[in-house]
């Protein structure tokens, strides 16, 4: 991640992320989060099956229930990067990946976007490993009842749900 903007500085660096300043031609300076691009993926099996991970999350202290992601790392594509996370974290394969969006994620803080990606034909990989703190949920619900899941709370996971549903993918 680069910027070329003269006004814009390093306030404070993470590997995860840089915290930037600039000025506002306000009272106060605008802060924002540069971080890497990040994949979602939508993965269904031949039943129709949701697969999500369920894992803790140190920002809200609880468990959440998700949809497989992660970051795209230098040298890789998007959808390379969607076929990693789904691996990782669900232990499932697809053939197939349908880029559905690629979204500014939060343009007012962050400077990332969020590539929402289908595979509509994931299965078992054998011998795959799940990346540490990770559980596979094989969701049997719908979309209806998964929209209803007090766990199931990002904006980024509903954005990419609703992509879906855009692109018939799902139905409501």
């Amino acid at each position: 991640m680069s910027d070329n903007s003269p006004e814009r500085k390093t306030i404070f660096a993470t590997p995860w992320f840089q915290l930037m300043e600039s000025p506002s031609g306000g009272k106060h300076p605008n802060y924002s989060i540069q971080a890497p691009d990040f994949v979602t993926i939508l993965a269904v099996t031949e039943k129709k099956e949701i697969l999500l991970v369920r894992q803790f999350r140190h920002a809200v202290q609880r468990m959440t229930l998700e949809l497989p992601a992660g970051h795209i790392e230098q040298g890789e594509t998007p959808e390379q990067a969607a076929r990693k996370e789904l691996v990782e974290e669900t232990g499932h394969i697809a053939e197939n990946f349908e880029l559905l969006a690629c979204l500014p994620y939060s343009p007012a803080r962050f400077t990332n976007r969020l590539w929402c990606y289908f595979a509509g034909d994931a299965r078992r990989a054998p011998d795959a490993e799940l990346e540490a703190g990770m559980n596979c949920v094989v969701y049997p619900g719908g979309l209806k009842a998964l929209l209803a899941e007090p766990d199931f709370g990002s904006a980024g996971n509903w954005a990419v749900l609703m992509a879906a549903v855009a692109h018939g993918k799902l139905k409501i």
